[in-house]
């Protein structure tokens, strides 16, 4: 691959090496020092994976046109993918690439039926139970209008569906995102460049010269020779790094924990409540992610504080009262609802890089039912982080009597 890339244009590849390190697998070593903000390396556009490529490709390119409405672009980029891995000739510096991906992955579309039940309750399980539908979905719509009216070109056997689920993960664990100056979006693969994995002690550092059509890869640190060189994939909490790239990190603080607020239209005083949420700027049904820097946001007492009132209550309330306490009995009520959870099941969520308890990609339901005086809720969010918050919540409450 460093020879297809090197005759292609590559720059800074003499000064990288593929290595395996302890912690993060294999990754990219520094032969030599960078100052933080010098360009690392470059990969020129005709090497890139993008739609433009796969539309622009002889052969791809005319099943591609044809097919309407187009694909998407995770699709075009998947399929571009698996077209060229399934060639037995040509293509060489791409299928040198593809080579060197993965041949499988650990994101949480890959897990069991057992594995994924650990996670039952998260936000994590949910996602990836839909997501696990909608690519079925989206695999047999992919067969009726392109594999199968261009045969010649895409195998079936070299097509199959944990075929279309392997370049997914590819396209979403190795993709990179733009967003240009005329305002349209970019994903791309850059070779080489996909081997860097994620740090989010180092600066945001890959660019895209629009001019070039090139990716570059800066230093979002000072490195010595020796050092593997990072990336930053993102703010991304350890639920989507879990979801898309199939690791977690230990002490991530860009965690997040989702919790969903519900209201049943059918609970007392709903309409009345609604309009208080509505002017609140919230609104029957919430998700709200709550993090290691606010691990109880206001939003979500002021979303409780309003679902818990009573008659009385509402006959007198203000919208703006509920930014803080109404009373006693109300705010016991709402931190009794953030507490209600069980506590989960043992067990460790099953990752690429590493263990985390289960937990850190939690998500919460708590609403009111019918009856509207009972919490629905069960085995989403872990126990230790319930306790952590209400134990805070608690201590801000004694503060303000």
């Amino acid at each position: 691959m460093e020879s297809w890339l090197k005759e292609s244009g590559a720059v800074g590849l003499d000064d990288l090496e593929l290595a395996k390190f302890q912690v993060t697998g294999r990754g990219v070593r520094s032969l030599q020092c960078y100052k933080e903000g010098e360009r690392i390396l470059t990969i020129p556009c005709g090497s890139l994976w993008t739609v433009e490529h796969a539309y622009a490709d002889p052969l791809l390119g005319r099943a591609l046109r044809s097919t309407q409405p187009p694909l998407t672009v995770e699709d075009t980029l998947a399929t571009y993918i698996l077209f060229v891995r399934s060639r037995r000739s040509g293509y060489n510096g791409l299928r040198s690439h593809v080579a060197t991906l993965p041949t499988s992955y650990s994101s949480s579309i890959f897990f069991t039926e057992n594995e994924l039940e650990i996670c039952a309750g998260t936000s994590l399980y949910t996602i990836t139970k839909q997501l696990k539908r909608q690519i079925e979905e989206d695999y047999v719509g992919l067969v009726a209008r392109i594999f199968v009216q261009y045969q010649d070109l895409f195998p079936l056997d070299k097509f199959t569906i944990e075929d279309y689920k392997w370049a997914l993960s590819t396209v979403w664990s190795r993709g990179m995102d733009f967003v240009l100056q005329d305002g349209n979006s970019l994903r791309l693969l850059a070779p080489f460049a996909d081997m860097l994995n994620h740090s989010y002690e180092v600066k945001q550092c890959h660019v895209y010269d629009a001019s070039s059509g090139s990716l570059s890869v800066l230093a979002g640190k000072n490195y010595k020779a020796g050092d593997q060189v990072f990336i930053n994939y993102g703010p991304l909490p350890n639920n989507r790094l879990l979801r898309l790239y199939g690791f977690v990190l230990s002490s991530n603080p860009n965690d997040s924990y989702d919790i969903v607020l519900s209201t049943h239209p059918t609970a007392p005083f709903w309409e009345q409540k609604q309009k208080l949420w509505i002017s609140a700027g919230l609104d029957s049904t919430c998700t709200i992610s709550l993090t290691l820097t606010d691990p109880l946001p206001k939003t979500v007492l002021r979303y409780l504080r309003i679902q818990r009132l009573d008659e009385s209550d509402l006959s007198v309330i203000q919208v703006d009262a509920t930014d803080g306490i109404i009373n006693v009995s109300n705010e016991v009520e709402v931190l009794q609802a953030t507490t209600r959870s069980e506590r989960p099941r043992s067990g460790r969520e099953r990752m690429g890089r590493g263990a985390c308890q289960l937990g850190r990609t939690a998500g919460v339901e708590i609403g009111e039912e019918e009856s509207g005086g009972s919490i629905s809720g069960g085995r989403e969010w872990a126990w230790e982080k319930g306790r952590f918050v209400a134990t805070g919540a608690m201590r801000e409450l004694r503060k303000s009597f």
